[in-house]
């Protein structure tokens, strides 16, 4: 039994499809359905049922799927600390986050390639519950996001910093000249907000579930530069991170009245897996961003 085989076969499992498979492995199907038949006959039982419709896992698979994760997930993690303690800071970096986070990543990112110019960063923008299911699987070495309101098991999450929903508008807004916003404020404006599904527009809408509230909401959009290009332009308000407009000139945050506002920030990894060294180099330079002190975080 390779290592090779149980990462064939736990792909075909995901995908429930050999020719997916075998694409996302860059390699032919017949290679595929070989090595995933060399392992059935040393298991000597049938892991998948095959039809011409549809592929879909024996009891016996669904047992043996487990098994295969762990023991790749095992593999990878001696591989990365034998690649630390050979190469150093070498290898790649895989970042999860979502689009709120990001005027808080890009001085670390800088600051890390300057000091670390040999680690390959990717990063990776997505919404919190693919985020999750990344750290979890593994497929990324931490992810930062505010804290989520689901339970994963696979997942350990720390509190990076305390942050809030806050209203964000143009410098000249008629709203800059209150110093605290009332969320019934909001029904005389028309709102721009982020799109059903987004981490800050799913905090609002759960804070918003009970009140009688008749708000306008005018454009949604899945991208946060999106949003704040319109608020520049416009009288258009939306409510976001406070942290969102940190590189951001000619824009404004106004504090809402309202406890209920209030996130966490976290950094999120995959429970009982090892931390490359560049995971924790890249946390200590995140620490001491300006974009952190300048917003009065904490971590």
């Amino acid at each position: 039994m390779e290592l090779r085989q149980l990462k064939y076969f736990v792909k075909v499992a995901e995908l429930l499809s050999f020719s997916k498979a075998a694409k996302a492995l860059f390699i032919t199907q017949s290679t595929l359905s070989q090595q995933i038949k060399q392992l059935e006959d040393e298991l000597d039982m049938a892991l998948f049922f095959r039809n011409n419709h549809k592929v879909s896992l024996t009891e016996a698979g669904e047992t043996f799927l487990e098994g295969a994760k762990k023991t790749l997930a095992e593999a990878d993690d001696n591989k990365a600390k034998i690649m630390d303690l050979a190469q150093g800071h070498r290898g790649v970096l895989n970042i999860g986050v979502t689009y709120s986070f990001g005027s808080i990543l890009t001085e670390s990112v800088l600051a890390f390639k300057k000091e670390y110019p040999d680690v390959t960063l990717n990063i990776c923008y997505k919404n919190v519950m693919e985020l999750m299911e990344l750290v979890s699987d593994g497929e990324l070495d931490f992810a930062l996001s505010f804290r989520s309101s689901e339970k994963y098991d696979n997942v350990e999450s720390h509190i990076l910093f305390d942050n809030k929903l806050s209203i964000i508008v143009r410098e000249d807004h008629p709203l800059t000249r209150k110093e605290f916003v009332r969320l019934a404020d909001l029904e005389e404006y028309d709102l721009v907000l982020p799109s059903i599904g987004l981490q800050a527009r799913s905090t609002f809408d759960s804070i918003i579930a009970e009140r009688n509230l008749n708000l306008k909401v005018a454009i949604e959009a899945n991208e946060v530069n999106t949003i704040l290009n319109l608020l520049r332009r416009s009288n258009y308000v939306t409510v976001l991170s406070e942290t969102v407009i940190l590189e951001h000139n000619g824009l404004v945050t106004i504090e809402i009245d309202d406890a209920e506002c209030n996130m966490e920030g976290c950094l999120h990894f995959c429970a009982n897996r090892y931390r490359k060294r560049s995971t924790e180099e890249f946390i200590r330079l995140l620490s001491d961003t300006k974009a952190l002190r300048r917003s009065r975080l904490w971590l």
